[in-house]
């Protein structure tokens, strides 16, 4: 059994925020690869985490927010990638999947030491999400062709931090050891 879980970021979305048209088309690119990372990991029963956004709704719960985004005009992003049976899905409020969310508890649940992210934005919930996933100790790997980015300067500046300084493995969804 494996000590990885993937954590999907944040592609749940309706992309009716402020950055949705700079967002887009990076979303557009990493989708196949989140699709491949995904579709290896479930074939390999790799737990697979959705951590997503609320968007202020604080009553809504995963079903909700998987129902309004694929009610936009955006759904083609969401479809493909959606959780299945087995997914599992914490709701976060901030940047980090593990600001005041119960994931830390749900990883050691589950034996979990590595995480393997993919989602969005990569310079911003990536990039603190991997942060807060190295100072507690966790492996991390950032798939890059899985990760949407709004500036791709900043995008590729936050894997080379996360590289460098959070010795986070940076490969692509076919490369990632599962």
């Amino acid at each position: 059994m494996s000590d990885s879980a993937v954590v999907v970021i944040d592609m749940i979305n309706a992309y009716d925020h402020a950055d949705a048209e700079l967002l887009l088309p990076s979303a557009h690119q990493a989708l196949p690869g989140i699709e491949t990372l995904l579709k290896r990991a479930r074939t390999r029963e790799v737990p697979v985490i959705y951590v997503n956004d609320n968007f202020g709704l604080w009553r809504s719960h995963h079903g909700e927010i998987l129902d309004m985004a694929l009610a936009g005009p955006h759904a083609g992003l969401v479809a493909p990638i959606r959780p299945d049976q087995d997914s599992l899905f914490v709701v976060k409020a901030r940047h980090s999947i593990f600001y005041e969310t119960p994931l830390a508890y749900l990883l050691a649940q589950l034996g979990v030491g590595r995480l393997v992210l993919c989602g969005q934005v990569t310079e911003q919930c990536v990039l603190y999400s991997a942060l807060d996933a190295h100072i507690r100790h966790l492996g991390v790997t950032v798939v890059r062709d899985a990760v949407a980015h709004i500036h791709e300067d900043l995008a590729e500046a936050a894997l080379r931090l996360m590289e460098t300084n959070m010795a986070a493995d940076i490969v692509t969804a076919e490369d990632v050891a599962l």
